[in-house]
């Protein structure tokens, strides 16, 4: 991880585009909001754009903004998000899932620096710099049609690929600790300090959501106030009585942040509790 700091704390300074990968969960986003600190626009609009909620029949208004009357319901004039981040940074989460439509206007912004909002003639300078991060393998989706070749060398000027937990291995008793105190914090419960064993636990287990999944498990337990359970094992049992509406509304929040984590597929979802899916 050494290597992709010095990487990139260099690319946040020269504002260059950047794109950072890897596995869901492993902390594009916080590492995007990480390059916007350590650059000369960390005082400026930082807006995130997941691009795989992006539809190509309001897309590009959303993207490039639009003027009034450009169609039905655009009653009033619209900047979008590049316009409104001018000077700032435009994060594009999960980049690989922008529609195909869109993507030579996104290719416009990065080599001309300019927008056309929908229904008008003429182009707007913006100054942005663009992060993107996708889990997906782009050189895959190039080959298949998916993603064109020349967008992908504009976005890869800088590549930072974020690793897996389960190489990380050394830097999981960091992550609990720091998170441990977050939620201890957030639900005024002393932190969790983990015995010999759990720790080992911990750091065999291989996190197949990464740091996200990790942050999942320990929040859990500070709603549950009960000790942290890897999905598949037993919870322990809680320090009070729980009503029986309590325990069905922290069955609900427990479902409903794993869906959350799991990018709303209740396959995964289920995989990081530890249950069936027709459970």
């Amino acid at each position: 991880m050494t290597r992709v700091a010095h990487h990139a704390e260099r690319a946040a300074q020269v504002e260059c585009t950047i794109l950072v990968t890897g596995e869901t969960g492993t902390g594009k986003e916080v590492w995007a909001r990480l390059l916007r600190r350590l650059g000369p626009r960390r005082d400026q609009a930082f807006i995130p754009v997941n691009c795989a909620a992006l539809t190509p029949t309001l897309a590009e208004s959303q993207l490039f903004g639009h003027e009034r009357g450009a169609f039905t319901g655009a009653a009033g004039a619209s900047l979008g998000v590049f316009r409104a981040a001018h000077k700032g940074i435009v994060f594009l989460d999960e980049v690989g899932d922008m529609p195909l439509e869109l993507q030579p206007k996104l290719l416009r912004v990065l080599q001309e620096g300019e927008v056309t909002p929908v229904g008008s003639p003429h182009p707007v300078k913006v100054d942005v710099q663009v992060i993107a991060a996708t889990n997906r393998r782009l050189e895959d989706e190039v080959a298949e049609g998916r993603f064109r070749e020349d967008l992908y060398y504009r976005l890869n000027m800088v590549e930072l690929r974020m690793p897996p937990l389960r190489d990380r291995v050394a830097d999981i008793p960091l992550f609990i600790d720091y998170f441990s105190r977050k939620f201890a914090k957030r639900y005024n419960q002393p932190a969790w300090q983990p015995s010999d064993a759990a720790l080992r636990s911990f750091c065999e287990y291989r996190w197949p959501g990464n740091i996200r999944q990790l942050s999942y498990v320990l929040e859990q337990s500070y709603v549950l106030q009960c000790e942290p359970s890897l999905p598949g094992h037993a919870v322990e049992a809680c320090d009070r009585d729980l009503p029986y509406t309590d325990l069905c509304r922290l069955r609900r929040t427990a479902v409903e942040q794993a869906l959350r984590t799991a990018g709303g597929h209740k396959g995964r979802a289920a995989k990081l509790l530890g249950i069936h899916p027709n459970t």
